[in-house]
């Protein structure tokens, strides 16, 4: 909600809930019909983006000769250290559906290269989710969201804080967005965290990292950081916890 109301400042329109698209040129430009509840049922532009979702290239690399198992959509099976059910064989990256992004890829190397090498049993399920969305300002995000914390029935705690109350993104004129962390109210340990607004995508490894630590959020409300910085409001946001309702 909080970036469709920043793109919609940039002047976007956002329609959502659409049936039944339909789509036609006109001259240069090209109409798109939708059912809709709201407004115009038609809309016109230049360009029309599809963003249907992501297919794996497996389907000619030959797979079925060699015996390798793949799911319903083609993506390779792994278990926890990304090997195959075929002896000797690992898939990495897209191919896997255990993560879609550069990061995450990169991490399947060091994973199987440690396993294969260094006799260090890396898994998968050690790694954290965290990704940026480059918007403008960017959203950073680590472990669980909101609603996962909800759906699991723990106890929990939250802290937010707007942006307009961060020295840095005033002083710089980037006041849009928000920083959020969700701690277990029992454990003490960070479930998960999102900051939307600047540098959200650099401050967000601060978090990530005590994440991987295992370490209370005490180790960041008691640490003390340089001013002024963005990452000097998370011990304060982090001293304001009130319990996840």
């Amino acid at each position: 909600m909080a970036i469709q109301e920043i793109l919609e400042k940039e002047g976007i329109r956002i329609r959502l809930n659409a049936e039944c698209i339909t789509a036609r040129r006109a001259g240069e430009h090209i109409v798109v019909g939708l059912d809709c509840a709201e407004a115009s049922r038609e809309v016109d532009g230049s360009h029309l983006l599809l963003a249907v979702g992501r297919v794996p290239n497996t389907d000619d690399l030959g797979l079925d000769k060699a015996g390798v198992e793949t799911d319903s959509a083609g993506y390779i099976k792994v278990d926890e250290q990304l090997r195959t059910n075929v002896p000797g064989i690992w898939a990495l990256g897209d191919c896997n559906r255990r993560g879609a992004f550069t990061h995450t890829s990169y991490n399947d190397y060091e994973i199987v290269a440690a396993n294969l090498l260094d006799n260090d049993p890396r898994k998968v399920s050690d790694r954290i989710l965290a990704y940026a969305l480059f918007v403008d300002p960017p959203l950073g995000r680590a472990g669980m969201t909101e609603a996962q914390v909800r759906t699991s029935g723990r106890k929990a705690l939250v802290g937010t804080r707007p942006m307009t109350g961060v020295s840095r993104a005033v002083e710089k004129g980037e006041t849009q967005g928000f920083m959020k962390v969700i701690v277990d109210a029992e454990t003490k340990l960070i479930l998960g965290a999102a900051i939307l607004g600047v540098t959200g995508d650099e401050v967000i490894h601060v978090l990530l990292d005590v994440m991987y630590a295992k370490a209370p959020y005490t180790t960041v409300s008691r640490a003390m950081h340089i001013h002024p910085t963005v990452s000097e409001l998370l011990p304060t946001l982090l001293q304001d916890l009130r319990p996840l309702q």
